[in-house]
């Protein structure tokens, strides 16, 4: 199911308010796990300039700032920033094309996105882009939904994205539909080497991955050469 960039982010506007909530009860609670495993890869530090694009309502950038970072959330969702500045008034929230950041070369000591790669209409461009605005010995961190490793398990997640997903969102999200394409997209994302891959292309180096919940969602992270 393809969707224009616009289509996307009008959806994402559509879900902004209970989005956080949503995804806690569709991914029983693992979400915040996740979130912990990318403060830990990204190591955000005191005076860093941490990007974290895809970030929605920022609750993804929290950990980077009480770290003491300068965290940018960046996202195409105006809806969702909007939710996020009433939320977070104080971050600089940035509206901001994935495939044409407005930020300028090596700007960012880490630059990650989390569930947001594959809403990205070229991911390739998206890595590049992320390359470009990284300073020379930063890094990237991305977490996203990957392919479970274990066959039976894979199995059993794949039909709960099809089958149990859609009901689930209709009870707790004021756009259920959504959530039929977020499975949909999760289904067709290439798996974890063929991601490594691509950042390789993009022009990342020591890229490595780590699976997290059985391989439905990996980390994935890469260095800019100094």
């Amino acid at each position: 199911m393809d969707k224009q960039p616009h289509e996307v982010a009008t959806m994402f506007d559509d879900v902004a308010e209970r989005y956080d909530l949503t995804n806690d009860v569709l991914s029983f609670g693992q979400a915040r796990l996740w979130r912990k495993e990318v403060a830990k890869a990204v190591d955000a530090r005191p005076a860093q300039k941490v990007l974290d694009l895809a970030a929605g309502t920022a609750t993804s950038s929290q950990p980077f700032a009480q770290a003491g970072a300068y965290v940018v959330p960046c996202d195409f969702s105006l809806g969702m920033l909007q939710v996020g500045k009433q939320r977070h008034p104080w971050m600089p929230f940035t509206a901001g094309d994935g495939m044409r950041l407005p930020f300028k070369d090596d700007v960012f000591d880490a630059v990650t996105i989390s569930f947001g790669l594959r809403n990205i209409q070229d991911t390739g461009a998206a890595l590049r882009e992320l390359y470009r605005v990284t300073k020379p010995g930063g890094r990237v961190v991305i977490c996203e939904f990957s392919h479970a490793t274990w066959g039976p398990f894979r199995t059993v997640y794949e039909e709960y994205l099809m089958r149990a997903l859609p009901p689930v969102a209709r009870a707790v999200s004021s756009n259920p539909d959504a959530y039929v394409y977020l499975a949909e997209s999760i289904r067709s994302w290439p798996d974890q080497p063929a991601l490594a891959d691509l950042l390789k292309e993009a022009g990342w180096s020591k890229v490595a991955w780590r699976n997290l919940t059985g391989g439905i969602v990996a980390l994935h992270r890469g260095f800019k050469q100094s």
